[in-house]
């Protein structure tokens, strides 16, 4: 039997808005990699390039709510062309401090101004996509669509850490010209038009409830990946026992990344989370021990594959729970409570880990960390995989869930 034009994936405007994915997170990754030593540059320590990261996310966490209401309002082009274009801006901000004005104030100011913009981008992406995906692939096509994260994080740190060596000033303005292709990308890209009801702004309408428990998981996990993206470069940098290129190690976390979902996408819509929520954080765990307690090459490669497929298993099939359950006129409110969550774990990691470097040193600091894995297991054991957002709860109590349904069609 043929399949109907709804449940077809791979349209243009679905590899569109994956390019464009794409090259917002390589804009994000080269630069955010990259900024702790643009901090030392500055003349600061590790604790202020990890508040740089705190207050990045701090932002991109106050302003996601309000973004997530307004794409729920119908306006989910416009805010991307926002976020576009604050992310091109940015980097010539950073440029501006690199060449002229060698100013601590202003690089808080511009990092809050690119959180803003990455959560006004990627918060719109990830709705425009919920909306083309069809329900009966949901998780597979937000797997396929989150390849763009994998390849920007092979891409974007190696890359970063390449122009780097070029010179702050070659870095920074490349970071520009990569979203000012995106903004011709935008030109073209067709949206799905949906009739979204009039709602005033409130508190209800600013979080979907539903996804509160994948948030918290994935944010509690993303404390580990927060650490790892931040300072991967410099403890390799400074570690004798490693001698292969620190942007290796997210090259060959970003291949495992594209192998698990490109393999495993399916799994989350036949299967539901909970194998990756098990598995995932355990591999998290083991790639921070290894760093943490016998760091050499080997181990070094050995933790990128187990963080990559960390990462790569689990950030797609929680954001699939987080969504899948949300009406269409409360994806926004969805996609954002989910991406707070994400930018509170990885600011809020990255933070944590440059106080403790400057108090315990790198090998202390990633063995703390790695607890995080553990706890966001138990924070699903106690509230995720009983909730109706569970897609493993539904598989297995169908009919509870239809019931759950019925008593809720508004929302459904």
């Amino acid at each position: 039997m043929d399949k109907k034009p709804t449940e077809k994936l791979w349209t243009p405007d679905f590899v569109k808005i994956i390019i464009i994915n794409f090259f917002v997170f390589l804009n994000h990754l080269m630069i955010l990699s990259t900024f702790p030593f643009f901090v030392s540059y500055l003349g600061y320590s590790d604790s202020v390039a990890g508040a740089c990261s705190t207050v990045f996310s701090l932002i991109a966490v106050i302003s996601r709510p309000f973004i997530g209401w307004m794409l729920d309002t119908g306006k989910r082009k416009a805010i991307l062309l926002a976020g576009l274009c604050g992310m091109a801006l940015m980097p010539l901000g950073y440029l501006l401090i690199y060449t002229a004005v060698s100013s601590i104030v202003l690089t808080f100011i511009c990092r809050m101004i690119h959180g803003w913009a990455l959560a006004c981008s990627n918060t719109s992406t990830s709705t425009i996509t919920t909306d083309m995906i069809p329900k009966t692939r949901f998780s597979e096509g937000m797997g396929m669509f989150g390849m763009a994260t994998a390849l920007a994080t092979a891409c974007g740190p190696a890359l970063g850490e390449a122009l780097m060596g070029m010179g702050f000033s070659v870095l920074f303005l490349t970071g520009t010209i990569i979203i000012i292709i995106n903004l011709i990308l935008f030109a073209t890209l067709k949206t799905k038009k949906i009739e979204m009801p009039k709602k005033p702004l409130s508190l209800t309408s600013l979080i979907e409830k539903n996804a509160l428990p994948a948030s918290l998981v994935i944010l509690i996990f993303l404390l580990t990946y927060g650490a790892l993206e931040n300072y991967i470069l410099k403890f390799v940098a400074g570690e004798n026992d490693i001698t292969l290129s620190g942007g290796l190690y997210f090259t060959v976390m970003a291949a495992m990344i594209l192998v698990t979902r490109i393999l495993l996408g399916k799994v989350t819509d036949r299967r539901g989370e909970a194998v990756f929520v098990y598995s995932c954080n355990g591999a998290m765990l083991a790639a921070l021990l290894l760093i943490a307690l016998i760091p050499n090459n080997a181990t070094f490669l050995l933790s990128a594959v187990l963080s990559g497929y960390g990462f790569g298993g689990l950030e797609p099939a929680l954001q699939s729970m987080a969504v899948s359950v949300a009406p269409p006129e409360r994806r926004g409110a969805a996609n954002s409570t989910f991406l707070c969550a994400y930018d509170i774990g990885i600011g809020a990691g990255g933070g944590i880990a440059g106080v403790l470097i400057d108090t315990v040193g790198y090998h202390k600091m990633f063995l703390i960390i790695s607890v995080a894995a553990v706890i966001s297991v138990i924070a699903y054991l106690i509230w995720g995989r009983h909730h109706v957002s569970s897609i493993t709860w539904r598989i297995r109590n169908p009919e509870q869930y239809q019931e759950y349904c019925r008593t809720h069609a508004s929302q459904h």
